[in-house]
C-alpha cells in the first residue's frame, strides 16, 4: 500500500483529501505545518506528497526546497493563489505538478496516481544512452553531458528532454507531452509544458531567444530537430 503525505493546515479540506485517497486505497498521514510535514517526510518516507503552499510557520515552498536536498520524492503542491509566478517558483523549486484551489477530488487522485505510476518507470531505467551532436541523455545514471560536462536538470526537465530526443523530428502537442511525461490527460493549464520547455532551452540550447534543438511548431506543439 502506498503511502501519501498530506500537508495542510485547512483542516475541512485535508480531512476530506484523506477521506478520498484512503478510498483510492493509500494510507494517508497528515501534517497541518511545514515543520511537522517535514518531520513526517523524513521519518515515514512517504511515495507521494500533497504539499500546501502556504503553511504557518515554514511554508510549502521552504518544506519543497529542503526535501529537494534530501530527496526525490514525488511532490504534489497545491495553491490558492491565481498568479502564475507562484506555480512556476514551487516547479523551480523542484515540485512536480501542482493543482489551484478549488479541485475537484477526482482530479487530485489522478495526479496522484500519475505522479506514483512516473516514479514507478523512472526506477526501471534499461541503461539507454541518446545522443545528438555533443548532447547526451543517459537514462541509467540519470545525466545529461554537454561537450562532456555535466548538466544539472530536474526531474520534469530530464524526462521531457530524453524523450523527445528518442523520438526527435516529430512533433507533440502541449497535451501529449503532459501524458507522457507528467502521465494524465485533463483539459486543462497546458503551461507547465512550456515552463519545463524554457527551462531546458536555457540549459541546452546556443541560442535559447533562438532555439535549434527544441523547436516550437506553431500552432501544434513542439518537437526535437537535432
Amino acid at each position: 500500500m502506498k503511502t501519501i503525505l498530506v500537508v495542510d493546515d485547512e483542516p475541512t479540506l485535508a480531512a476530506t483529501v484523506r477521506y478520498n485517497l484512503e478510498q483510492g486505497g493509500y494510507r494517508v498521514i497528515t501534517a497541518a505545518d511545514g515543520e511537522s510535514g517535514l518531520s513526517l517526510a523524513r521519518s515515514e518516507r512517504p511515495d507521494t506528497i500533497v504539499l500546501d503552499l502556504m503553511l504557518p510557520g515554514l511554508d510549502g515552498l521552504d518544506v519543497c526546497r529542503i526535501l529537494r536536498r534530501e530527496s526525490s520524492v514525488p511532490i504534489l503542491m497545491l495553491t490558492a493563489r491565481g498568479e502564475e509566478t507562484d506555480r512556476v517558483v514551487g516547479l523551480e523549486l523542484g515540485a512536480d505538478d501542482y493543482l489551484t484551489k478549488p479541485f475537484s477530488m477526482r482530479e487530485l487522485l489522478a495526479r496522484v496516481r500519475a505522479l506514483l505510476r512516473r516514479s514507478e518507470m523512472a526506477t526501471q531505467v534499461d541503461g539507454e544512452v541518446v545522443t545528438c551532436g555533443d548532447l547526451e541523455v543517459d537514462a541509467a545514471r540519470h545525466q545529461v553531458r554537454r561537450s562532456g560536462a555535466e548538466v544539472a536538470l530536474k526531474p520534469k526537465e530530464f524526462e521531457l528532454l530524453a524523450f523527445l530526443m528518442r523520438n526527435r523530428r516529430r512533433v507533440f502537442t502541449r497535451e501529449q507531452l503532459l501524458n507522457q511525461i507528467w502521465g494524465y490527460e485533463f483539459a486543462g493549464d497546458t503551461r507547465t509544458v512550456d515552463v519545463h520547455v524554457s527551462w531546458l532551452r536555457q540549459k541546452v540550447e546556443d541560442n535559447p531567444q533562438h532555439p535549434a534543438l527544441i523547436v516550437t511548431v506553431r500552432g501544434i506543439g513542439y518537437r526535437f530537430d537535432g
